[in-house]
Parts: C-alpha cells; structure tokens; sequence
C-alpha cells in the first residue's frame, strides 16, 4: 500500500483521487489557495474558509446512535440523537457556537480528538492509529451517556477519496462501515450493551475548501447479511465525483468501488420511499423512512437544509461473482443543501 503522509504537497496542490489507505495529515494550510479573481488567500486565513466535520453512526439493534461534530467558518455545530426502534423512542440534540467556541478539530483522520463541549454537555471523538480504535465518549446534561469503542484494526480499509470542488477547492472524506463496535449506552433509564447488542458502527471524516453553495446526497449502511457477513455500504451524489467516485461496499470488512448513483424522491412527502439505483443497474436499492433528524436554518452568513432519515433499506446489489441480498436492514439516506 501507498501511505500519504500529507494531502497537499511541496507545491501547495493536493493529491486527487482514491487513495489505498488513509492519508496521515490533512495539511490543508499549506494549500495554494487563491479566490476566484485569482488572488492568493494568505497562509494565516486558509484556515477560515475550511470547513469539516466528523461523524459517527452505531447500529445495534434496537438501538440506532448519529453523532456529529462540525467545523465552519462562523461557527461551531454538534448534534446527537438515539433512536430505539421496538420501544419507539427518539431523542435529539443540537448545539451551536459563535467563532468555534468549545470546539476542537485538527487534521489527522486517524490520529486526532475531535470534541465539541456547551455547558454540561459534551461529545468527543478520539482515534488512535495504535492499538487501532476510535473512541466515542458522550455526556449530556440530562444524564445520556455513551461510551463506545470502534474497531479499526482488523481488516481496516476505509475509502479515503480527494476530489476538485468548485472552482478553486477540493474535498478530502475517509469513511468506513460496518466496523465492530463495543461499550454501553445509558438512556431514558435504560442500559445498552453494545457487544452483546452486535454493534456495528460507520465512521465519515470530511473536509476541504467546499463549495460556497452546495447540496448532496447520501446513503449508508452498517449491518449484516442473512448469512451473518458484515455489510457496510456508502453512495453518495453531489459533492466527490469530479473525475472519482465515494461509493464503496464492503463484505467482510473487503471494499469493492461502487458505480455512480441516482437517489430519486419526493422531497416534500418526507415518508415517501426512495430508490438508489446505479447507471449500470447494479445497484438497485430502495429506502423506506421511518424517522429524520432535521436542521433548518436560514441566517444572513449562512444557510442549512439538512435533513438525516432513519429507516430500512431492501434491494440487490450485483458484484462479479455473486448478487447481494439487502433485506430490511437499518440504514441512512440523506438530503442537504447549504450556504456557508
């Protein structure tokens, strides 16, 4: 394998494309950056203009966990919500910050703490790249806890892909599925185990120079097949396609490079099925919603339509030697614009 040390090189430009394993630093400061005029960004400013964030899903049935930490320019974001499915209970939580207040974020994917802290509450995701782990450690205010540990060790291949976004940016995104993944959860009066629940966890670190104006797509999936093999899937449209692609699947921990998709729904009948479903027809998904978290914001320095559906996925996906069977297994399918 080829390990990248840094993302951007001796001339300030980075390394496109899909990359065999995780690239170490994402040194985004050291990028060229210049405005659409051509005028050179000052090193002391790039780090304005980049945004990140990183998140983390746990499905351990009944049990499903969406976590996320977000960087902007203006701001610091957090949200966090749990979602048991045979006691019908949902809980969310969302915090801001002016100017990145309470927030760390720095750029080594696999080797950061990554924390956002307001009041009593506090979300921090730890990785380390020896022993191999990603650490989740989650205290809220009304006494929600989870403590969680997810395997990156074994038979770890995540899809780390650059790609040209917009004119003059690019993105970087590492993500992983279907990882094991152990420690309990506190909630509602309630205790989650999640090994002996059969946790498995996905993993999405993103950042880069973005699009001012941007809007995607997304469909993910941590869970097993009848015959009791880990199954992880990531499709996404509209943000890494610019000549490479995002979409994975992985057996067993093993990545196959997916075709490019088509998410189709109606966005104003949020119940409403979706379907994904590749070019080639290898890919031939559909969703049903069951639940959504959603962020709507429209402020003058920036603007958020975010919508995160929870529900089931049914389909087939071909690969060369055989054809997998995807049956009511929980997953994600996403829809996002924003401004910022």
């Amino acid at each position: 394998m080829t390990q990248h040390e840094q993302l951007i090189d001796e001339q300030g430009q980075p390394l496109l494309g899909r990359f065999d394993s995780p690239v170490s630093d994402i040194n985004f400061q050291d990028y060229d950056l210049h405005t659409a005029m051509g005028r050179p960004v000052p090193k002391k400013k790039r780090d304005q203009h980049f945004n990140q964030f990183q998140f983390v899903s746990i499905a351990a049935e009944p049990l499903f966990i969406g976590l996320a930490i977000v960087r902007l320019r203006f701001a610091s974001h957090a949200f966090l919500y749990l979602y048991d499915h045979a006691a019908d209970m949902w809980k969310e939580y969302r915090f801001t910050r002016p100017f990145r207040r309470g927030l760390h974020f720095g750029q080594q994917p696999n080797q950061d703490i990554v924390s956002f802290v307001k009041g009593r509450n506090r979300l921090t995701i730890k990785a380390s790249q020896r022993p191999g782990v990603r650490q989740i450690k989650v205290s809220m205010a009304d006494g929600t806890c989870i403590r969680a540990t997810i395997d990156e060790s074994t038979h770890y291949l995540p899809m780390s892909v650059c790609t040209r976004t917009g004119f003059h940016g690019w993105t970087y995104t590492q993500k992983s599925n279907a990882r094991v993944c152990q420690g309990e959860v506190q909630w509602q009066g309630r205790q989650y185990d999640l090994e002996s629940l059969r946790a498995l966890a996905g993993v999405d670190w993103t950042g880069g120079y973005m699009r001012h104006e941007t809007s995607w797509n997304w469909a993910s999936i941590s869970g097993r097949l009848h015959d009791q093999r880990k199954i992880g899937l990531n499709l996404s449209a509209g943000v890494n396609e610019t000549g490479f692609s995002e979409n994975t699947l992985w057996i067993d921990g093993v990545p196959t490079v997916m075709p490019a998709v088509h998410f189709q729904f109606d966005r104003t009948k949020q119940q409403s099925g979706w379907s994904v479903t590749s070019h080639d027809n290898r890919v031939r998904l559909h969703f049903d919603p069951v639940v959504n978290y959603h962020d709507h914001t429209n402020a003058i320095i920036a603007a958020s339509n975010f919508r995160q559906h929870l529900g089931r996925f049914n389909g087939e996906i071909d690969l060369p030697h055989e054809t997998i069977h995807i049956e009511d297994i929980w997953g994600l399918a996403e829809d996002h614009y924003a401004r910022w």
